[in-house]
């Protein structure tokens, strides 16, 4: 297991009644999405926000990180992928765990928000969690191995579908494919289209979000 590094805003250490984490997409890092935090924190003003870096280097771009090979765009083989997946799920959970003990919350004060190869892994790990924490927002993401879904579920936190219609890098229809999946799951599931949204997050996009959070976490 590899130790995940973040920075940490929002309401004062000890005193946060949630936590939020943003999970960011390949070639990116933490810092990409905790400015996130600077427009969520004041409608969620006793939440704590962290955004950590991803635990490998990325092979397609020196400057970033990945939680897993991309063997389309690094030339890695599908094995590879599978591998670092499982390995970076491990991470995930372990920083989501460490989070929840340096707060002091249970889990269901605990929301992931994941972009693109980090909504894949906050939609990967959250079902299979031990507990189920407070709900997960996927932007510009999909869902990886739908067919091991049902079969690997434990729990079924409420999910949010965020995706930009005219998204040149995850395919606009990987929304309906993952939202298809997780409502024959079981899954409470919810979808919002940034209309005319390529590969990133529109203001409409972030006020879906915010609300949901707003609705899910307490405080």
């Amino acid at each position: 297991m590899r130790e995940l590094k973040s920075a940490r805003r929002g309401v004062a250490k000890g005193k946060a009644k949630s936590a939020v984490i943003f999970v960011h997409g390949y070639g990116a890092d933490g810092a990409d999405l905790l400015g996130l935090a600077d427009p969520l924190q004041p409608h969620l003003p006793q939440t704590a926000f962290y955004s950590p870096d991803a635990p490998e280097p990325c092979s397609g771009n020196p400057f970033g990180r990945q939680w897993f090979s991309i063997p389309w765009l690094d030339g890695s083989s599908e094995e590879d992928q599978r591998r670092g997946l499982l390995a970076a799920a491990v991470d995930l959970n372990a920083f989501v765990d460490q989070v929840l003990a340096d707060e002091g919350l249970p889990p269901e004060a605990l929301a992931l928000v994941g972009f693109s190869q980090g909504a894949m892994m906050s939609l990967h790990i959250a079902p299979r969690r031990d507990r189920a924490i407070g709900g997960v927002v996927a932007i510009s993401g999909r869902l990886l191995v739908p067919d091991l879904l049902e079969a690997e579920t434990k729990v079924k936190p409420p999910i949010l579908l965020v995706h930009g219609d005219q998204d040149p890098v995850v395919p606009f229809e990987d929304m309906n494919l993952a939202g298809n999946a997780l409502v024959a799951a079981g899954f409470e599931t919810f979808g919002h289209v940034m209309e005319g949204g390529g590969h990133g997050i529109s203001q409409d996009g972030l006020g879906v979000t915010l609300q949901f959070l707003k609705e899910r976490l307490p405080g």
